[in-house]
């Protein structure tokens, strides 16, 4: 793995995302997005969770890449399987999300989750980046049906610039 290509494509993100907010005035934001049925913000704040999510999904992956293939495809067919809640739990997450984390802070919390990303990146060993675990394809186009860790270190920038293309922000168009 090139950490250093991960470590650059976090970096556009981070910068990126300042950009789209400090051009973004409040009628952008609250305009709607293009193929969502969220708001520009909270689609901008899904983007941010989209990193925040892999934080979360860090422990996850080491865990069941040392367990049989079978315990995470097991996992993901159970979350395949609750795919109409968790859109439901998406949807109003981001909405949520984007009031407590609004414009105004989510640059801070973008940035502290690239920081914590990047740390947790420099620590992983060659062996952790090769573990793999089976993933519910249901719940994102980005995923496969088997990731390795690194495959999951470069998700959230392929959801953050897919989501990218429907914001309607004027600096978008």
């Amino acid at each position: 793995m090139d950490r250093e290509v991960v470590r650059s494509e976090l970096q556009q993100a981070g910068a990126t995302f300042h950009e789209l907010l400090d051009a973004a005035d409040a009628d952008d934001l609250r305009r709607r997005s293009s193929g969502t049925r969220w708001t520009n913000e909270q689609l901008l704040y899904h983007m941010l969770f989209g990193y925040i999510v892999v934080l979360a999904l860090l422990p996850l992956v080491r865990l069941f890449g040392r367990l049989p293939p079978g315990a995470s495809r097991a996992w993901a067919r159970l979350l395949n399987a609750s795919t109409r809640p968790f859109d439901v739990i998406n949807y109003l997450g981001a909405v949520g999300g984007a009031r407590l984390y609004n414009h105004r802070r989510m640059g801070a919390k973008f940035d502290r989750t690239l920081a914590a990303l990047s740390r947790h990146l420099e620590a992983e060993t060659e062996a952790a980046l090769a573990r793999r675990m089976h993933f519910p394809v249901r719940w994102d186009p980005f995923f496969k049906d088997a990731m390795t860790l690194e495959d999951v270190y470069r998700y959230p920038t392929q959801h953050f610039d897919f989501h990218r293309g429907q914001l309607t922000l004027d600096t978008t168009s």
